[in-house]
């Protein structure tokens, strides 16, 4: 059995600035020392979680670098019989890799809650562009998303850590059969209380190997196709842009949607009207 660790950065445990999870290459708020400490707890903790897998029997586990540029795991912190993917504008992005044969379960290590989730440390979807987005009337956020494009390849999600609003979110949406991990308690979108960081890494790697266990018995998440997409914005302009392209129609001033005959035509289309809503405001 092989599986696919899809690690971000936000749900990491010491995590609850954006500070903490900027690469210093972006310039701005940044602080090298705080995104160090940040990748070096984000390699742990996807660590943790790919020594789970193999003490539940998994024969292979690749790791997916899943936030920003997709650069920040340290490989020097990972065990020697994974295999791992850096580098951005892959064609499944944060999944990369569930579309490999022989792989029989997803898990997400350092996720956080969707755009607009009250007590949820950094909460987002995306970018900070993406206000919402609906799939069949239902908010979903970046776990559901991928979860629904692992699903596209027959792989279940068996588990989520992150901040406890995440987590419940993941369950809320995928089951509560959905094995989740809390490594903090989020009090706002700038604030949470922390396990200690080597305590994390324990309850991440026991509750990787349960759900490993547990994997032949997951089925692959999905939901009724064709599926109504509405995606709205923090501006019209972007709206404006997205708006233009082909098959997509405007819902409001913020908003556009469009319709999607399976996961993977949704989640690409979605990627792309990411993109190109990615304009100037100051004109």
């Amino acid at each position: 059995m092989n599986v696919v660790i899809s690690v971000d950065m936000e749900g990491v445990c010491g995590v609850a600035s954006w500070v903490q999870v900027s690469p210093p290459e972006f310039g701005g708020l940044v602080n090298a020392g705080e995104y160090e400490r940040a990748r070096i707890q984000m390699s742990r903790e996807a660590n943790a979680a790919a020594l789970g897998a193999f003490e539940a029997g998994a024969s292979g586990v690749l790791i997916a670098d899943s936030h920003e540029t997709m650069r920040n795991l340290l490989p020097d912190y990972l065990d020697e019989r994974v295999r791992y993917i850096s580098g951005n504008d892959r064609p499944l992005s944060m999944v990369q890799g569930v579309q490999e044969a022989g792989v029989a379960a997803l898990l997400m290590v350092g996720y956080h809650a969707r755009a607009g989730t009250q007590g949820a440390p950094l909460a987002h979807t995306w970018n900070g562009s993406v206000r919402d987005v609906r799939v069949n009337g239902l908010s979903a956020g970046e776990p559901y998303l991928n979860a629904l494009l692992a699903g596209h390849y027959g792989v279940p999600t068996v588990f989520v850590s992150g901040d406890d609003v995440a987590v419940k979110q993941v369950q809320d949406d995928l089951g509560a059969e959905v094995v989740g991990v809390a490594v903090k308690e989020g009090l706002s979108m700038f604030s949470a209380v922390h396990l200690h960081p080597a305590e994390a890494c324990r309850r991440i790697q026991a509750g990787a190997k349960r759900a490993v266990q547990q994997a032949a018995s997951a089925g692959p998440f999905t939901v009724i196709f064709p599926a109504s997409v509405q995606l709205s914005f923090d501006h019209q302009a972007r709206a404006d842009q997205a708006g233009r392209v082909p098959g997509v129609t405007r819902v409001d001033a913020v908003t556009v949607g469009y319709s999607s005959p399976d996961a993977f035509h949704l989640f690409q289309t979605f990627r792309m009207l990411c993109q190109v809503a990615q304009v100037r405001l100051d004109g």
